[in-house]
């Protein structure tokens, strides 16, 4: 290969990294796991890591300027407004940097798109700078409904519209990033998770507008 050529190729890898969320939420990760985790997130140097919320306080003790995101009413959604602002107010303490919400799902299958819009905005005002991304777990909502929740989280004034925990039914489609594309604020980022298992998924999901992909498979798919 030219040297040109795998320089380029190079810069293209770096650049899906930067756009990662490193991710490891398996209920039975131990802190050998998450320690792997970060310090490939250091390597590499991806966006950020994507951690339980028990393992942000160590991970910011031993790895100081990492990126930490957490998740919060993580996987069903259906705890309440309360605990979720609870949950997040204490991963920011831990030294969390971003928060990964999971909406009201049955709120949302309920159509009161109103409540679901007020949750977010709870969370968003606790989060203040912070990044909060909001998961709506696609793979449960008809068209009607994810096009709800564009509006839910435009309006909420969240960062993200999120496709999936990767706990669901399904994970991310390109069709749900297009139509996300299509029925959000101009502010408001796309993140994809869930089944992008290929370095092709990747490079197809960034092209089709995410800002970030949360992935467990990064570093073995790129770090070679």
């Amino acid at each position: 290969m030219p040297a040109e050529a795998g320089r380029k190729a190079a810069m293209k890898t770096e650049e899906i990294f930067r756009r990662i969320d490193h991710t490891l939420l398996k209920p039975y990760a131990v802190w050998e796991d998450v320690d792997r985790l970060c310090a490939q997130a250091q390597e590499y140097h991806t966006a950020s890591v994507c951690i339980p919320p028990c393992y942000v306080a160590p991970v910011r003790g031993k790895y100081g300027k990492l990126r930490i995101c957490t998740v919060i009413g993580f996987p069903l959604g259906y705890s309440v407004t309360e605990a979720k602002l609870c949950e997040t107010r204490q991963a920011l303490a831990d030294g969390a940097d971003e928060i990964d919400m999971v909406v009201n799902i049955t709120d949302v299958k309920n159509h009161a798109y109103d409540r679901v819009e007020e949750e977010i905005r709870a969370v968003k005002e606790v989060c203040g700078a912070h990044v909060l991304k909001v998961i709506v777990e696609t793979c449960y909502l008809t068209q009607e409904e994810k096009i709800a929740m564009c509006r839910a989280v435009t309006n909420a004034g969240a960062d993200y519209i999120k496709t999936s925990t990767g706990f669901g039914t399904g994970g991310a489609t390109l069709e749900d990033v297009c139509l996300f594309r299509e029925h959000i604020g101009p502010d408001v980022k796309i993140k994809a998770a869930g089944g992008v298992k290929t370095r092709e998924d990747l490079e197809r999901f960034l092209e089709a507008g995410c800002s970030r992909i949360g992935t467990s498979s990064a570093a073995g798919l790129l770090g070679e």
